[in-house]
């Protein structure tokens, strides 16, 4: 057995544990997912998730990687297809020329970063399979800024834990955000993508940019993010638990694959 194929069963195996939660909240159990005790061991089984996904897998391990006749000819849309903040729209109205990037939080060297400022920097481009929660994938192109490279530039403290990804677009009355850990965060896929099969991305997929984070279902692939924060506590932001999905629904914080 090639090593490929050996990841790719560890890949299918880690991918079938993460989505056991996500996966009972969405088939409408409610009266499990209601239950205090029934979350607590779900949260458990988390934790035993990520624990086991670093423990099988090289860190800096590959997400598998496609080549461009494997692309989707429909890559699904779903969360927000635009954002409708105030700001965001005037950013979109005058083709974003004006956004900023903001990177602060834990980091010595904050950083204020225009699009043409990002796209100077050195480019990843890598064709990957999206894997939603719901159950469908689809395999695109994304071209984008390594983000390990903003992160060295803002010299983030050796205290930090954490990145939050703040972004443009109110989900319901709430706000969007999600995160991930430091591993994932310098990992060579994770990339501020900001190009898509060969165009710029467009705004239903999260327009100016989006994260990707090739090892975490497709939940954890914030879209119009306009800050970048390094922190050591995920209790302080909105409900505490690291992401959208996760404080409304009690889906896995890592949802490693």
């Amino acid at each position: 057995m090639t090593d490929g194929r050996k990841f790719m069963r560890r890949r299918d195996l880690l991918r079938g544990a993460t989505l056991g939660s996500g996966a009972l909240i969405l088939s409408g159990c409610d009266a499990l997912n209601e239950n205090a005790t029934f979350r607590s061991a779900l949260r458990a089984v988390d934790s035993l998730n990520q624990m086991t996904h670093r423990l099988l897998m090289d860190r800096a391990a590959l997400a598998p990687e496609f080549a461009p006749s494997d692309i989707s000819p429909v890559f699904k849309t779903n969360g927000s297809v635009i954002a409708t903040s105030a700001e965001y729209l005037a950013h979109l109205q005058n083709g974003f020329a004006d956004w900023r990037l903001r990177v602060d939080g834990m980091v010595a060297n904050p950083l204020v970063l225009g699009l043409d400022a990002l796209r100077a920097m050195p480019v990843r481009t890598q064709i990957t399979r999206h894997d939603c929660v719901e159950g469908w994938s689809a395999i695109a192109q994304w071209q984008g800024t390594p983000l390990r490279l903003l992160l060295q530039q803002a010299r983030v403290s050796s205290r930090a834990k954490y990145i939050v990804f703040h972004c443009a677009d109110d989900y319901g009355a709430l706000p969007y955000y999600e995160s991930i850990d430091l591993v994932d965060a310098y990992h060579p896929q994770t990339i501020l993508a900001w190009g898509m099969n060969g165009e710029t991305l467009p705004v239903k997929y999260g327009a100016p940019i989006r994260l990707r984070v090739e090892r975490q279902l497709g939940y954890k692939q914030a879209k119009y993010v306009m800050r970048i924060e390094a922190t050591d506590d995920l209790t302080k932001f909105h409900g505490g638990k690291g992401g959208y999905w996760e404080d409304v629904g009690d889906y896995a914080w890592y949802a490693g694959i």
